[in-house]
């Protein structure tokens, strides 16, 4: 337990923190890419004294915060990499680099966990423990987190316990949500190959046409949906990618159809892939054609662990109240930080962010995405807090 001021001594980084996050807002660098940014992220860390280590999981980077004493180790994730879109804000601060935008708040996870290192450096007299600073790539193409525990990021120490935050401009600024168990989805992508015969538009009784089969695939994908699963166990499947044909007239030989599954329990994934075979199989057998599935699982849900999740809900109570602490927030969105969490207790939570008298709300991966700044100096004092609950003492 400790008794130090968080909140004033974030708010005090008010102004740094802005202005490094708008710098990494024009600046961004998409997966495994993220030159300038980890160049930033291991400068800003090894200038706090910090042991650093570059080039974890290609572009990555982990810093070791030691205290004084033996004591748990905490690891504290940020992502650092943006998405291939054209911005459309018209702010100081935009993007510079055509067709690269930061989208999904990463600019700002990275910037709070850098204010976090160096709030938490300051009083380094008092941690007994480590604070393990873990700033990953590529989380857009949930390849980072995969490529930075093949290079052993969950050991040497191993922590004890994982924590971090996502800002979520759905929700207004002192909102936070903190939920307990799977608060993120699951994702799997998938690949489906139709095989038919060619042949000429008009005659299609000489041909056996593969558009018709996926049509009746798609439409037919969705009862596992509303039909195979318990109504209570959330679940997505999404295709969103269709290649047929190459002529009006011409019926093609083959049609391939992509997507995404989503879900919360591995139980229900698995029940999913075993429907979609089966549907698959069986339409293309009734339809004269074959079918070619193949499912690859990318990312985990994101769990969040109960007795971490209670023990930091009752530091956030002290800087938000009970009204702001919203445990029933979850989205099917995906998010590879759940590989870490899959092997180490922790908490993920959602810190409101929304853009103050905006218009129209631009969520996620849009064009126009923002959220409020003022969440920045709230991040670095909420995270400092509930890893200084682990590690801090008077």
């Amino acid at each position: 337990m400790t008794t130090i001021d968080f909140k004033a001594q974030a708010e005090a980084m008010r102004p740094e923190l802005i202005a490094r996050r708008r710098d990494f807002h024009m600046h961004p660098e998409l997966a495994f890419e993220e030159i300038r940014t980890a160049g930033i992220v291991a400068q800003e860390l090894s200038a706090l004294g910090l042991e650093v280590q570059s080039g974890v999981g290609k572009t990555g980077v982990v810093a070791m915060l030691e205290g004084n004493q033996d004591g748990p180790t905490v690891l504290v994730r940020a992502d650092m990499d943006a998405l291939p879109i054209v911005e459309e804000n018209q702010v100081v601060y935009a993007s510079q680099t055509p067709g690269k935008m930061h989208a999904c708040g990463h600019d700002g996870h990275t910037t709070i966990a850098l204010g976090v290192a160096k709030l938490l450096s300051q009083n380094r007299d008092k941690i007994v423990g480590r604070v393990k600073f873990v700033f990953q790539p590529a989380e857009e193409i949930v390849g980072g987190a995969k490529a930075m525990i093949a290079d052993g990021v969950l050991h040497d120490p191993r922590p004890d316990v994982s924590l971090g935050l996502h800002l979520w401009n759905s929700m207004p600024l002192g909102t936070l949500g903190v939920g307990d168990g799977p608060v993120m989805a699951g994702s799997s992508v998938f690949t489906l190959k139709i095989t038919g015969k060619g042949g000429h538009a008009a005659a299609p009784h000489q041909s056996i046409d593969p558009v018709v089969c996926a049509a009746q695939m798609i439409t037919a994908f969705q009862t596992i949906v509303s039909r195979n699963k318990d109504p209570l166990d959330n679940t997505v499947i999404s295709v969103t990618w269709l290649r047929a044909g190459t002529a009006f007239n011409v019926i093609p030989q083959d049609v391939e159809l992509r997507g995404t599954l989503r879900f919360f329990k591995l139980e229900v994934r698995a029940l999913v892939e075993r429907r979609m075979n089966e549907i698959a199989s069986g339409i293309a057998v009734a339809m004269g054609c074959t079918a070619d599935l193949t499912v690859e699982h990318n990312v985990l849900p994101v769990k969040n662990d109960p007795t971490v999740t209670e023990r930091v809900r009752a530091v956030f109570r002290d800087y938000v109240g009970d009204a702001g602490l919203d445990t029933a927030e979850r989205t099917m969105g995906a998010e590879d930080v759940g590989l870490f969490m899959d092997d180490i207790p922790g908490t993920y939570f959602f810190l409101g962010a929304a853009v103050p008298h905006q218009e129209a709300y631009y969520g996620l991966h849009h064009p126009k995405f923002d959220f409020d700044e003022n969440a920045l100096p709230l991040g670095v004092a909420l995270l400092s807090a509930a890893i200084g609950d682990y590690v801090l003492k008077d």
